[in-house]
């Protein structure tokens, strides 16, 4: 079931496996187990649902049996927009985690009926191809690449496969609650679509993926500390897209609303955390710094001369690493 093209990039690497004990994320582990792929598994317990102490303790007891690392993080109480803050916690567990154990890849359990799902609810808030394409089943970050090795199955795939082979897994009662969007989309309309067009939609991603291939330059995003910067390709939809892959890894999602800000202005102002600028062919990103602060008079006059946009400038006083790149790339245009 898994594809050999990403058997290839796991085979030799060290892996992390993003693990909920649900359906999804338990055929994966069995899958990796059958192709002898090395990895070890992360669970997160929000600790909203009585059951999520069993699925620790499945995942735990799998480990061991398996003789494989399992990391447990409870997290926090979470107040409120939960869906948006478990999955910073949760990325944040496993960059931590990455960084401490030096893994190479984090593997999630995302399938088609999650890349269908995303697909339309980004057709309904209004989006081009290269949003409706959705998640790739190689997706590059920092220090390490994120796999989705099953984007290419359904989930009733998944399921024959675990009841085949009389796997024990969890379902998740809050799946079934409609009152969450996501959830909504999946049972009203993706799923029925998913039953009657299953073939067609596969060969559908086949050729939005070619397709976006060709849209979409890939463009090498620097950064020193929490400054990113590129050079602008000249293809705006390249750029943007570039910059909301940055976001995402900084676990901010852009909005459809400020993707055509950034069409349109040359500077913007994302979810009051970050600033983005584009300018003398280079766009740069860094979080907002709202106050300003005095400033000495030589780094003012710099500013000045080099014209640099006025809301960077709290953030790269404070940041002279960041400052000096701007200088140096500003210097040469």
């Amino acid at each position: 079931m898994l594809e050999n093209r990403t058997l290839s990039k796991l085979s030799d690497k060290k892996n992390l496996l993003a693990f909920s004990g649900g359906a999804d994320s338990t055929a994966l582990f069995f899958l990796l187990l059958k192709h002898d792929i090395p990895f070890d598994i992360a669970i997160v317990d929000y600790g909203i649902r009585e059951q999520s102490k069993k699925e620790a303790a499945f995942a735990y007891e799998l480990a061991k049996t398996h003789n494989l690392r399992c990391h447990l993080l409870k997290a926090p109480k979470i107040k409120q927009n939960f869906e948006a803050k478990a999955r910073e916690i949760r990325y944040g567990f496993f960059e931590e985690l990455i960084k401490e154990y030096g893994y190479d890849n984090l593997l999630t359990a995302h399938h088609l009926g999650d890349r269908f799902e995303w697909m339309l609810m980004q057709f309904c808030k209004g989006a081009g191809c290269a949003e409706i394409a959705g998640m790739q089943s190689v997706d590059k970050r920092d220090f390490y690449t994120l796999l989705r090795p099953l984007l290419h199955l359904d989930k009733k795939e998944l399921l024959t496969y675990l009841h085949a082979n009389k796997k024990h897994y969890f379902e998740d009662e809050s799946n079934f609650d409609e009152d969450i969007k996501r959830n909504s989309f999946r049972h009203n309309y993706s799923l029925p679509l998913l039953e009657k067009y299953l073939s067609g939609i596969k060969k559908s991603f086949e050729y939005i993926d070619e397709d976006r291939a060709e849209l979409i330059d890939e463009i090498e995003i620097k950064s020193i500390g929490s400054f990113a910067y590129f050079k602008s390709s000249q293809n705006q939809r390249a750029d943007i897209f570039a910059i909301d892959k940055y976001l995402k890894s900084q676990l901010y999602m852009l909005s459809a609303n400020e993707r055509e800000i950034l069409k349109n202005n040359s500077i913007a102002i994302v979810g009051r955390r970050f600033i983005v600028n584009q300018d003398k062919g280079f766009v740069f990103i860094m979080p907002y710094e709202k106050e300003m602060q005095k400033m000495d008079e030589k780094f003012k006059d710099t500013c000045r001369i080099l014209k640099i946009e006025p809301k960077l400038r709290p953030y790269l006083y404070k940041n002279h690493d960041a400052f000096l790149k701007i200088k140096e790339l500003f210097s040469g245009v």
